[in-house]
């Protein structure tokens, strides 16, 4: 009993401690894995590489090029949305503000739940219309904002770069060199773990493409303000499962009701349930396939751990890493099994 209470303190104490590490080595570990990551899913052209006999560092070299070629294209192509977006904020807010105090007036009634709404509203010590937009509102990030945070995203973008490259250039050396230490580990199970990641990144990213832009369809048919930035946010928020459409969903009711009047402020929100309930149900399961499904139950924990650990991109790495660790566990434990049954090696 007692090695079982220190084991069990023993465990806490690593736990503890491993949560830590991870939390304050963001700076470092966030980029490393998040290449592993895309290393992983980029599996497929580095084969292509290799049947095509290109030399290793030629190979790894086109694939990081034509990786980071992508993201900063699809930076480019966002960025002007961002920005209009958070230009937005202050008249949106005003709008909001109109409504509530439209709301306040049909709740007379309630002096003290419109007391508590008008100071939660109204900044303190507004001295006219025009100090209330510059404080309520969100400003775009000063030339000391973007310098302060430079020196930091240019080293997390090296680091992120250089993991890349070197992962890709001895990704066949660290399988067999795993596969040949970790005895229940074999070459193939990390082969296939990286096919299935690949696999259901690659899928989920066209269906996530297609979802966007059909929502951005939809939203410009109903007279929607920027109809693009909403099917980029559908796009993007679509791929951290449950928290990111409930959260766009929130955003798009809160918008609707800005923006239209009467029974068309439910509009947006109903379309993209509607659009989303179709994708979730139907469009992603038969593309994706029972052999990627995952119970759901590890997806939503997964999620709510990375995201709390590192924020947006842990939200993006945890159902890939999901993946690739249950795709292994069930490759040694096969392994641990077939050792285990007479008359096998």
């Amino acid at each position: 009993m007692q090695f079982t209470i220190r084991t069990i303190c023993l465990f806490v104490i690593a736990s503890i401690a491993v949560l830590w590490g991870l939390r304050e080595a963001e700076g470092l570990l966030a980029p490393v894995l998040s290449a592993f990551i895309l290393g992983i899913v980029l599996t497929p052209v580095s084969e292509l590489w290799d049947r095509l006999r290109f030399p290793a560092a030629l190979g790894a070299f086109l694939t990081v090029s034509l990786a980071l070629t992508l993201i900063l294209v699809l930076a480019f192509f966002i960025e002007p949305y961002v920005s209009q977006a958070i230009r937005q904020l202050p008249i949106i807010q005003a709008e909001l503000r109109e409504a509530l105090v439209e709301i306040r007036r049909m709740l007379q009634g309630l002096e003290k739940i419109s007391e508590d709404v008008a100071a939660a509203i109204e900044p303190e010590d507004s001295g006219g219309e025009s100090e209330s937009s510059d404080e309520g509102g969100m400003g775009i990030p000063t030339l000391y904002d973007a310098l302060f945070y430079a020196p930091r995203f240019i080293a997390q973008f090296l680091i992120f770069a250089g993991t890349l490259y070197f992962f890709l250039l001895t990704r066949n050396q660290t399988y067999h060199w795993l596969s040949a230490n970790v005895a229940a580990l074999g070459k193939k199970d990390l082969g296939k773990a990286a096919k299935q990641v690949s696999r259901y990144v690659l899928t989920i990213s066209a269906i996530n493409l297609g979802f966007g832009s059909i929502v951005a369809v939809a939203m410009h048919l109903i007279g929607m303000p920027s109809p693009i930035l909403w099917g980029l946010l559908a796009c993007v928020l679509n791929f951290v499962l449950y928290l990111g459409p409930l959260f766009l969903a929130t955003t798009l009711t809160i918008t609707g009701i800005v923006v239209f009047d009467g029974a068309l402020s439910f509009a947006p929100v109903f379309l993209y349930v509607a659009l989303n309930a179709t994708e979730a149900q139907f469009v992603t399961p038969t593309l994706v396939g029972r052999s990627l499904a995952v119970n759901p139950l590890l997806v939503f924990l997964s999620l709510a751990f990375w995201l709390w650990l590192w924020g947006p991109i842990g939200g993006i790495i945890a159902i890939p890493l999901l993946i690739w660790v249950m795709t292994v566990m069930k490759g040694m434990s096969d392994y641990a099994i077939s050792e285990g049954t007479p008359g096998k090696a």
